[in-house]
């Protein structure tokens, strides 16, 4: 299907930036806490909890491009994505629930099968809303400065809610006193419920057109080939989805060691607070700024800026292993403006993927080319995760469960540290040749708009 003539109004990127109300919220929640939870409460060993939270990240890689075959079916044959995204965003509040709700008394490898099984139903139901929302832009608009503009405002939202749920999760996690699995619970009812809503507000977003004919019915294995056939013929998307998994594992690192930093290298718990204040305030100021510098310069070398100057900070913050302290927090920021361009750029760049693969190859496929984005993307922050935990196993981290007191090797603060600066920063710089390769500009785009309208 090719973007309708519709106006992209107030309301419409209103609605749409809401989604990610729920996107935020799942992408850091669990992120940010289940390792710590598992580790730190259910005391499970670090390396079981990467396996746990992986193999469940694993899962959604898997189903991801499915998904996104079954999604441009059911375009095809209803006219709407909605159906899909309404069941994800009603079930993806129940299972976040129960992932956070492990009966007590049960020995770590019973509590971790339980936060596994949780985890994957949860996990399941967010493809279900985000593939089908990843693909709505293309449909949405086929404007270059109108996706900028679209995603931008998304990208405001998303980076506030991952401010609120970041800083604001820790701070329901204590309600729960001393009881700290009370507190998981109570964390995981207010961010379900908050999730839930914004998912589903966003699901009115998906344009209703009339059906272009049921497609004719196709084996699972040959939806896959959908997805797959799209990464080999489209460079611009192998390239645009190299940088972007590259740069999503280096935010998974950082995201999954704050909490880490947080109690043992700056020795507060409050630390985790201001450590997402520091990162994500700037980047719901410098979204904004990041839409007009493309709009000036091009979406491809706004993203190529963005990312340098977000390696040169994280980079900056190996300097803890010689002296932590209340200074981190201004790479932080440095790290957080730029942050803000490495979200809404390339996700404005996938819609100009999507419509040139549309216009080279024919029929429009953009819940194909969701699917595999949401795989790779799911892909990243899960190893981002596995990579913290390997450094934890690697460098001796204590485990502990429930309120009990350990003290950790100077050797797993050191592990902690590197994989808060370094290990993210030589990703992200690596991920400046893929976009460097990047091959569309606005006069390609330009042309596909064109092309699309005549053919209206």
């Amino acid at each position: 299907m090719t973007a309708p003539e519709r106006s992209l109004t107030r309301g419409v990127v209103t609605r749409y930036a809401i989604g990610s109300i729920g996107t935020g919220g799942f992408a850091t929640l669990p992120g940010l806490v289940l390792v710590f939870y598992l580790t730190d409460t259910l005391g499970v060993s670090a390396l079981v909890a990467g396996l746990v939270v992986t193999a469940a990240k694993v899962w959604d890689v898997v189903i991801d491009p499915w998904i996104g075959e079954r999604s441009d079916r059911v375009l095809a044959s209803t006219g709407t994505r909605r159906t899909w995204m309404r069941v994800g965003a009603i079930a993806l509040p129940v299972g976040f629930v129960l992932t956070f709700a492990v009966p007590t008394g049960l020995a770590p490898a019973a509590s971790g099968a339980w936060v596994f099984v949780a985890f994957l139903a949860t996990a399941t139901a967010f493809s279900l809303f985000q593939v089908p929302y990843i693909a709505l832009p293309a449909e949405l608009t086929a404007d270059y400065d109108a996706r900028t503009r679209l995603l931008t405002w998304r990208v405001v939202v998303l980076s506030a809610a991952i401010l609120l749920f970041g800083a604001g999760g820790p701070i329901l996690r204590r309600a729960g006193g001393d009881d700290e699995a009370l507190g998981y619970l109570v964390m995981a009812v207010v961010a379900g419920l908050a999730i839930g809503v914004g998912m589903l507000i966003a699901t009115s977003t998906a344009p209703r057109g009339e059906p272009s004919g049921a497609r004719p019915r196709r084996s699972i294995r040959a939806g896959y080939a959908e997805g797959i056939d799209a990464l080999r013929r489209s460079r611009p998307f192998r390239d645009l989805l190299a940088a972007f998994v590259l740069q999503g594992l280096a935010t998974g690192v950082m995201l999954a060691g704050a909490n880490y930093v947080a109690v043992w290298v700056l020795d507060s718990e409050d630390a985790l607070t201001f450590l997402f204040v520091a990162l994500i305030g700037p980047a719901v100021l410098c979204a904004p700024l990041c839409g007009r510098l493309a709009r000036r310069i091009g979406k491809e070398r706004s993203f190529a800026l963005a990312s340098a100057l977000f390696a040169v900070a994280a980079a900056s913050l190996v300097g803890m292993l010689w002296a932590p302290g209340a200074w981190i927090y201004a790479p932080v920021a440095v790290a957080g403006a730029a942050y803000a361009g490495m979200q809404s750029l390339p996700m404005a760049m996938l819609p100009d993927v999507v419509t040139h693969d549309a216009r080279t190859h024919g029929l429009g496929r953009a819940g194909s080319f969701g699917g595999v984005w949401t795989a790779g993307e799911t892909a990243g922050m899960a190893l981002g995760a596995t990579l913290l935990t390997l450094a934890l196993a690697a460098t001796g981290y204590v485990e502990s469960s429930g309120a009990a007191v350990v003290a950790q090797p100077d050797a797993a603060i050191a592990g902690i540290t590197v994989s808060f600066s370094l290990v993210p920063a030589a990703l992200v710089l690596l991920s400046l040749w893929f976009i460097r390769r990047y091959p569309l500009r606005r006069g390609d785009i330009d042309t596909d708009a064109a092309a699309t309208a005549v053919l209206r």
